[in-house]
């Protein structure tokens, strides 16, 4: 069985593995011992922020398998609706197939239920078909296009 929690310090290389075991991630990630400072430092923004909860799920020898990102989003539109963003899902690729994607996208669902928020938005890139049906299985309706501009 697995646990989610919030992500530890101690969490941050396996996180990174994992957000380069894609082929997407394996060309914009870094992998280096220690972690390159960047992502020490948008680790500690995140732990500091109340509305960003960066999430792992861990195998029973605490070992991490899997993570998301999720921040809670306050807003004037919907009569002041909080939106619920889910981001940088990974699995472990031992634990693909598991129905651990699914348990932890349900996770971080009741977590925005207990925010109050209204609705629960992700993005995936267009590449990922497989990720695509995966969030339709689970009920996410592809209802906008997605705008991103490079800085």
């Amino acid at each position: 069985m697995h646990a989610f929690r919030a992500a530890r310090n101690s969490d941050l290389p396996a996180v990174i593995e994992l957000l380069v075991d894609d082929a997407l991630g394996a060309r914009r990630e870094i992998v280096s011992t220690p972690p390159d400072p960047r992502y020490a430092a948008a680790f500690a923004a995140i732990a500091a922020d109340p509305n960003q909860l960066l999430a792992v799920a861990v195998d029973e020898a605490d070992r991490v398998v899997g993570c998301l990102q999720l921040t809670f989003i306050p807003g004037l539109s919907r009569a002041g609706m909080w939106r619920g963003q889910i981001e940088s899902v990974r699995v472990s690729r031992s634990e693909r197939g598991s129905g651990l994607g699914s348990r932890m996208i349900e996770w971080a669902v009741e977590r925005c239920a207990e925010r109050n928020c209204g609705l629960v938005q992700l993005t995936s890139d267009k590449s990922r078909a497989d990720a695509i049906r995966f969030y339709e299985k689970l009920g996410f309706v592809a209802s906008h296009e997605g705008f991103k501009r490079d800085l």
